[in-house]
């Protein structure tokens, strides 16, 4: 029985895999022992995944293969929430691009992974450049003969370069296509080797000291005799008694904002997915020398002070009035303060955050800003960035060019039983 020809166009494909994968291996290594690949663990691993993959089968590759056998996601895994295999593909693309623009001499296999595809494709070069027929032109005298020829170079060299730039553009507009909006906001974070800084602050905590504890239990027998009790439950004290400021004692193991935390395990795990290294850095633990040398995450807001300083000049700018924190639209009318079931115990039913994106935030590094007036504004403002389906929605409206700007977003939540639910964008602004 013959071969249906689209089994024997795989054939066919897979024995010239076969032959050629004395050349194909080598060039493999030599791809992921360069520059643009010796430090990118996550990248080596993919494209080694990927082009052994084609060599060892004629089926092409499916993002879901990848994201559970590489990236060790579920098998049921939403692929359209998660975004893993398409940036890390991306991002392949564009080391493979840079390696072979600095290249020379060209190698004789060329590993490709096509726009659309997660399966390499493999380019047999020649070995021997290809040289056009010569023009003859007539010359007006021996001694222009090499003014001609000069001329005729420059006009080669100049029409090679205007193609070569062809070239280029189209890969890049074909890899934008491909991007979605969610994949767009996080992409300047691998534009540096550097990890991400996920920056919280840490407030003041005062705690009460033996001498405190010990007072009380002497008018309470049987109070406070462990270690776990001083740590779990609070002195409870009359409100009109009177302590001692010796009774208390600064303790530096304490003090990160409930929502701060949250924000961090869920921006770290995203990072995670996307492949990039992160590093997140409490209170004193990062300078503005850090700020520098990295992009980062910023996460809190009055808490923070680093949020403050650098979204003081923004449009959109932590502020307070009258004893009441707010975000207020600087030159505009508009603001947002956290609204209270109960102001007496601070029960939160709505929160508002800012979401920046800063290609430039003064640090010389790309910033992203992640605050809420209130800790459950900062929670919500996480998840926002963090969920391809809301940031999608928020930034479908923006727009061509947006990926090139400054961005700052106004998200707002409504808070059920101290929980944020989704956060939804109330303003925005650009530039």
């Amino acid at each position: 029985m013959g071969l249906k020809q689209g089994q024997a166009a795989s054939y066919s494909l897979v024995a010239f895999e076969e032959e050629k994968k004395p050349l194909i291996l080598p060039e493999l290594d030599q791809i992921l022992e360069s520059r643009f690949f010796r430090n990118a663990g996550r990248s080596k691993q993919f494209l080694r995944y990927v082009v052994q993959h084609r060599l060892d089968h004629a089926e092409p590759l499916k993002e879901r293969t990848i994201g559970v056998e590489l990236f060790e996601r579920a098998p049921d895994y939403a692929t359209g929430d998660d975004p893993v295999v398409r940036v890390q593909a991306g991002e392949v693309r564009r080391r493979l691009e840079q390696y072979y623009a600095a290249t020379t001499p060209e190698p004789p296999i060329r590993i490709d992974i096509p726009v659309g595809s997660y399966s390499p494709v493999f380019h047999e070069t020649s070995a021997e450049p290809v040289h056009p027929a010569p023009i003859e032109l007539p010359l007006p005298a021996t001694r222009d003969h090499k003014k001609w020829t000069r001329r005729w170079i420059i006009l080669a060299v100049c029409v090679s370069l205007l193609f070569a730039g062809a070239i280029v553009i189209g890969v890049r507009h074909a890899r934008a296509a491909q991007n979605t909006g969610f994949d767009e906001f996080w992409n300047p974070v691998f534009s540096t080797p550097q990890p991400v800084l996920v920056c919280l602050a840490k407030a003041t905590v005062y705690r009460p000291t033996e001498a405190l504890y010990n007072r009380y239990a002497r008018a309470h027998p049987g109070s406070f005799q462990s270690a776990i009790e001083k740590y779990d439950r609070r002195v409870p004290l009359d409100a009109k008694e009177k302590i001692q400021w010796d009774e208390m004692r600064e303790d530096p193991a304490f003090g990160v904002a409930r929502g701060d935390t949250y924000a961090a395990v869920t921006l770290s795990a995203l990072l995670g997915k996307l492949g990039k290294p992160d590093q997140v850095r409490i209170g004193a633990d990062y300078s503005f020398s850090d700020l520098k040398n990295s992009p980062s995450v910023i996460v809190g807001a009055f808490n923070n002070r680093w949020t403050l300083q650098i979204t003081s000049n923004l449009h959109f700018a932590f502020t307070g009035q009258n004893g009441q924190n707010m975000i207020r639209e600087q030159g505009g009318s508009r603001f947002w303060e956290e609204r209270y079931r109960d102001t007496n115990n601070l029960d939160a039913i709505e929160d508002t955050a800012v979401v920046a994106r800063l290609l430039d935030s003064g640090t010389g590094q790309f910033t992203i800003v992640v605050a809420g007036i209130g800790e459950l504004g900062t929670q919500a403002a996480s998840e926002f960035v963090t969920r391809p389906d809301l940031l999608e929605s928020a930034l479908r409206p923006l727009g061509p060019g947006w990926q090139k700007k400054n961005l700052e977003l106004v998200v707002q939540t409504t808070v059920t039983d101290s929980v944020p639910g989704p956060a939804h964008v109330v303003a925005t602004y650009s530039w």
